[in-house]
């Protein structure tokens, strides 16, 4: 079982851990989990450069376990941890860019949210976000607003069937509407597209895997690009099995959805579990297994459906499992959640035609270890955290100045 493969089971309620085991066991057709025996290339060794400085250490009661990327509020950074705080449920906290930090709110679990893996959106100077799970008998999961200086209210209880449940993904506001994804729920129980008013009024419009090519398990947040929604989903397409090795799509504000493109596995990737990035009119992502050492990819694609990937991961000294891009001043930047020189991640650089160089390698000490989120870009300088490491061993924030 591939490493990034256990992580999402980890983040995954039961239902989805017992999908994936099965689609590694009884799937017919080639794997969706390729194996690593695949590797056809030498591992390539990268210069390290960066200014790097650690900024904070979750202690637990504090947060522990970042996963979702920060955000940036006029100077002030906001986030979120998937466990830790009061009832060890999560929590929403503020930071400062010199690392000064306080607990915005204890997720509490019950008719409250818990375990919120997703970043933060800021919306008229309110904050809203979501949890996989919390929210009542169902426990499928809630969207929240929280002030930016505290006090939280739930905007929506998922209810899982026809409703969406499990949303692990953030919200993209369009025209003052918000959308997002759940990973399970729908009329397939495979997932939805929903959109939600900041009252609270939500509606799915749109349930994936209604047909065999369709895409499945949407794990990551939707960009707009002139009034048209972009995303990925980890499993469905098509290829690679009865599970599918996953997909990107668009989908309009009204619901119409289309497949732009069907990842293969192999060489080409698999699992693409992070939210697409936009360059210039091109959409960028990563997958976090395939490419020619099952280590992951980062990959290119058109708005038409155009995809090749410009970058696979070679694990060692190179990163494995790339997590979310960022864009900034043309150039992507990124975290793998694996690889390097301790292989405990990296933080790396790379070009839009696939030049990569490795800007940190994380050694698991009070730097941390693990990185499962993106970075952010905030006046040239980097900004991103770690699931693990840290003075207290369960997560840190950090700067890096490329």
């Amino acid at each position: 079982m591939h490493r990034d493969e256990c992580v999402v089971m980890q983040r995954l309620p039961v239902v989805f851990c017992a999908l994936l085991l099965a689609s590694c066991s009884s799937a017919t057709g080639p794997s969706p989990f390729p194996a690593a025996a695949e590797a056809t290339s030498a591992l390539r060794s990268h210069p390290t450069t960066g200014a790097f400085t650690h900024l904070f250490s979750f202690d637990g009661t504090d947060g522990k376990e970042p996963d979702a990327s920060l955000i940036d509020v006029d100077g002030t950074l906001y986030g979120t941890t998937y466990g830790g705080g009061a009832k060890d449920a999560g929590t929403a906290f503020k930071i400062s860019t010199s690392g000064a930090q306080s607990v915005l709110h204890n997720f509490k679990g019950g008719m409250d949210g818990a375990l919120p893996v997703a970043s933060l959106l800021n919306v008229n100077g309110m904050l809203y976000g979501t949890t996989v799970n919390g929210g009542g008998p169902s426990d499928e999961g809630v969207v929240f607003a929280i002030a930016s200086s505290g006090g939280e209210s739930i905007v929506h209880r998922f209810t899982g069937a026809g409703d969406g449940a499990n949303p692990y993904a953030g919200l993209t506001d369009v025209n003052g509407t918000l959308y997002g994804t759940t990973a399970g729920g729908g009329t397939a129980s495979q997932g939805t597209v929903f959109t939600i008013a900041a009252s609270g009024a939500e509606s799915v419009i749109y349930s994936f895997g209604t047909s065999s090519a369709d895409g499945a398990t949407p794990v990551a947040g939707l960009i707009d690009i002139d009034g048209t929604l972009y995303g990925t989903t980890a499993y469905g397409g098509g290829n690679c099995g009865s599970y599918g090795c996953g997909t990107v799509f668009k989908i309009t504000t009204s619901g119409a959805e289309k497949v732009l493109y069907s990842f293969k596995g192999g060489d080409d990737g698999s699992m693409p579990s992070a939210a697409l990035t936009a360059v210039k009119g091109t959409l960028y992502g990563t997958t976090v297994q395939g490419g020619t050492a099952n280590d992951g990819t980062v990959f290119k694609i058109t708005a038409s459906g155009k995809e090749s990937v410009i970058y696979s991961f070679q694990g060692g000294t190179d990163g494995a499992d790339p997590q979310a891009l960022t864009a900034a001043g043309g150039t992507l930047y990124g975290t793998t959640s694996a690889g390097g020189s301790e292989n405990l991640g990296t933080v790396f650089a790379m070009t839009t035609s696939g030049g990569e160089t490795l800007l940190y390698t994380f050694k698991g000490g009070t730097d941390g270890a693990t990185p499962r989120a993106g970075l952010i870009d905030a006046s040239g300088t980097l900004y991103g955290s770690t699931s693990l490491g840290g003075k207290s061993k369960v997560g840190t924030v950090f700067s890096i100045t490329p």
